[in-house]
């Protein structure tokens, strides 16, 4: 999904901020973004924060649904530019049809993921189908660390299996747990995982104490650590955590259990380009525009997308001062 606010904020990002990793949680509020015109569909954004940017290599939340297409629209997602990045598409309802400009068209379900590498560079679109009348899922973001941020772009698409775990049921989309998961192409070490607990469950669940972990919440709410988390809310656990346990209250539960190595890195995110430097993103966006929106060379780092019947998404304007950290 791109990011399509007008004015999008840039977010220099490091590794961990210290919590007392082993005795306390960070809850992270979400706010309401707007996508697109008068029709807009809302997204409810958790991550990046100025209180937080990166959980292990994750980079982006955008929780979204479930909502009415026959009332919003539904998602309409013009051909857009990705670089230093992978997406990860993963739906609770609905079904959206993707393109590339590595040639890629798949659709994604309930339960399936989608994921693409950006690397160098890549263009896609994201369009959810005549066949969806409720849309529901999460969109996310994965920064590639410094040595693969420039691999090749391509895409692939994966179906974990469902597994018990107590009275939980867990379908792992990146890395493993509990028996679950998959073999998709990853460049640092990380977890991603949904658990749905019936209500008044609870469900103990192992993590690697070398990773930092995110709870982000879909149907609740849920007791983290002692904790209410509820709907939409984020809750960070620090290193050096070996179990959390998520107990559902009086109604069924459902999160998402995001996971990762401190990345240990500095990046620049602006738009939807990922790099190191205020220079990387000058020159990805005036690649994009020269290329693809005024047409010079379409098939150059981005790519094209013949298929999609529509013109791709300009870039907002550059913030009129130098992208850099802050503080």
């Amino acid at each position: 999904m791109s990011n399509l606010e007008r004015d999008p904020a840039e977010v220099v990002a490091g590794g961990s901020v210290g919590v007392d990793d082993t005795r306390s949680i960070e809850v992270l509020l979400p706010r309401d973004v707007p996508l697109g015109g008068p029709r807009a569909m809302n997204v409810r954004r958790t991550l990046p924060q100025r209180r937080r940017s990166l959980i292990g290599g994750w980079c982006f939340i955008d929780h979204y649904g479930p909502e009415d297409v026959s009332v919003t629209g539904g998602m309409r997602v013009p051909p857009h530019p990705h670089t230093g990045l992978q997406t990860v598409s993963w739906l609770f309802a609905g079904e959206i049809e993707h393109r590339d400009s590595v040639g890629s068209h798949a659709l994604i379900h309930p339960g399936e993921l989608n994921l693409m590498t950006a690397g160098h560079g890549i263009s896609h679109s994201e369009v959810s189908t005549a066949a969806t009348t409720t849309l529901h899922g999460v969109q996310l973001w994965v920064a590639l660390p410094s040595g693969s941020r420039d691999v090749a772009p391509f895409f692939e698409h994966h179906v974990p299996e469902a597994m018990p775990l107590g009275d939980a049921v867990v379908r792992t989309f990146v890395g493993s747990l509990a028996g679950s998961g998959t073999d998709a192409t990853m460049f640092s070490p990380l977890l991603g995982a949904q658990l749905d607990l019936p209500a008044g469950s609870s469900v103990v669940v192992p993590l690697d104490p070398s990773f930092e972990h995110g709870v982000l919440v879909d149907a609740g709410p849920v007791d983290v650590r002692g904790e209410t988390i509820s709907a939409s809310e984020l809750a960070y656990l620090g290193p050096g955590i070996d179990t959390v346990e998520l107990r559902a209250r009086e109604t069924a539960a459902r999160v998402l259990l995001l996971g990762g190595e401190p990345l240990g890195e500095q990046i620049v995110m602006w738009w939807n380009f990922i790099g190191r430097s205020h220079e990387d993103v000058v020159q990805f966006r005036a690649e994009w525009q020269r290329d693809v929106i005024d047409g010079e060379d379409p098939h150059a780092r981005f790519g094209a997308i013949p298929a999609y019947p529509g013109s791709a998404l300009p870039a907002p304007e550059l913030p009129t001062v130098r992208l850099k950290p802050r503080g």
